[in-house]
């Protein structure tokens, strides 16, 4: 897919976008995109359940499933045109498994740095800090730097810095215990909307050597764009780049037919 296509191309439909947030984030994250977007879609940013303004939830089974089981009835209830899932790390694997269930209206995907449908690798002297100091801000402070690669302005680090510090606990250890680690990778035969895989030039954690281990093997030929000067929260550092990308597949899609009930799919575009 070409890079230098203009980011203000419409889609030749009416369509819907749902955004979903990296762990420990909110809809928020979007904000910059939403405001390009707009212009030309629908856009919804839900909270994944502990996290965000759904951080005092009661619920208590964080689950991949249990996710993709809210954005499922998300799309239910006020989806009414074709939709692209928008996925970023955490909620990467979430949109294949939403994906996976193939809900009609479902055009493709976009995903963002995303957790692969096998257990991601996180280190674990990393895990164990995210566990131990979770609702420091000392510790929130050390994760926006570890995870950007851009001098985000001050108010982009708070947005980063408070979801994490507000999101539920309980949300939070059950993605580092399990969620994380939950194995979907049986369950992407049923993928078969297109995809477009998005990374950051300078993300040491979801990168290209990853997705060519896990992603890609189930879905070779796959278009995947990366960033420079970006780590891994890059709709705050590349917002217009990245909106630049969704809109130019949205658009693409579009001008396609609808994926067939006998699970035909469409061809991808080209590899960038």
């Amino acid at each position: 897919m070409p890079r230098d296509d203009k980011k203000d191309v419409p889609s030749n439909v009416p369509m819907t976008l749902i955004l979903l947030h990296f762990f420990g984030s909110s809809h928020r994250e979007y904000g910059p995109m939403i405001d390009i977007l707009s212009q030309n879609y629908t856009c919804l940013a839900p909270d994944l359940r502990g996290f965000g303004d759904d951080a005092s939830t009661t619920e208590t089974d964080f689950s991949v499933d249990a996710m993709t089981d809210d954005v499922l009835a998300l799309i239910r209830e006020q989806v009414r045109e074709p939709f692209v899932l928008v996925g970023h790390s955490m909620s990467g694997k979430v949109a294949l498994n939403v994906a996976a269930r193939q809900p009609d209206g479902l055009l493709g995907l976009v995903l963002l740095a995303p957790s692969p449908p096998s257990p991601e690798p996180i280190d674990d002297d990393e895990s164990q800090r995210l566990l131990t100091t979770h609702g420091q801000r000392e510790a929130a402070e050390e994760t926006l730097s570890k995870i950007t690669a851009v001098q985000l302005s001050e108010a982009y680090g708070e947005i980063i810095i408070s979801d994490d510090l507000r999101a539920s606990p309980a949300a939070w250890a059950a993605w580092l215990e399990r969620g994380s680690r939950e194995d979907i990778s049986d369950r992407m035969e049923h993928v078969q909307a297109p995809i477009q895989i998005v990374l950051g030039e300078k993300d040491d954690h979801i990168n290209a050597d990853l997705m060519q281990k896990t992603l890609l093997t189930h879905f070779p030929g796959t278009s995947m764009i990366t960033i420079e000067r970006a780590a891994h929260v890059l709709p705050l550092e590349k917002p217009a780049e990245v909106a630049a990308i969704v809109d130019t597949f949205a658009a693409w899609l579009s001008s396609k037919p609808t994926p067939t009930p006998s699970g035909a799919t469409r061809p991808m575009p080209p590899v960038n």
